[in-house]
């Protein structure tokens, strides 16, 4: 991996797998900060340049093709050996990250699907410790967003309490109708 200190997260966070999105994060950050992260999207051409292109279509290609080798070693890098061994010969970066989007993504929707699920079904029982309740509910929104899919703060704060039990409604309806806004932690404070 290159010499940055930033690499580190990587050889921290190896992808076994599951972690994939995780590990699709770190990667972007490191290829970012070595201003390599477009070859993700873009592989780089598979034939040779034609004989009339010009200097500068040829420095044009080189640097996408050395940026692509350099990525492509980053991200095997950083993978577990059973990993590496699967994706070594493939030809570019990209056509690594389809490979693993295709092997590791779907899992993620299940996952997702889980947590979203359990989210909506979870409902704070009258006597018990909000508090407790509130911690779930906050740890299954936050699981969400750790799997990509960014939840809008008004919608995580009325996913929240719409979970509440109705003892809590005269508070639901002041927080609405003075339209607070509050980070999850502190609302959770405030109930």
């Amino acid at each position: 991996m290159s010499g940055h200190p930033i690499t580190k997260i990587l050889n921290e966070n190896r992808l076994e797998g599951p972690n994939f999105n995780d590990w699709l994060r770190n990667l972007k950050i490191v290829l970012t900060f070595d201003k390599i992260a477009y070859v993700l999207q873009n592989a780089p051409p598979h034939t040779l340049l034609a004989q009339d292109a010009t200097d500068e279509q040829r420095v044009a290609y080189q640097k996408h093709k050395d940026d692509d080798t350099q990525a492509k070693c980053v991200m095997l890098a950083s993978m577990n050996s059973q990993l590496q061994k699967q994706h070594e010969n493939m030809d570019s970066a990209s056509s690594i990250l389809l490979h693993l989007t295709e092997l590791f993504g779907e899992r993620n929707r299940n996952v997702r699907f889980t947590v979203v699920n359990e989210l909506v079904k979870t409902k704070h029982v009258r006597g018990a410790p909000v508090h407790q309740h509130g911690l779930k509910m906050i740890g299954l929104i936050e699981q969400i967003q750790d799997l990509g899919f960014a939840l809008d703060a008004e919608l995580a704060q009325d996913l929240l309490l719409s979970s509440l039990d109705d003892s809590f409604s005269q508070f639901i309806m002041n927080y609405n109708m003075q339209q607070m806004d509050h980070t999850l932690s502190d609302l959770l404070n405030m109930l």
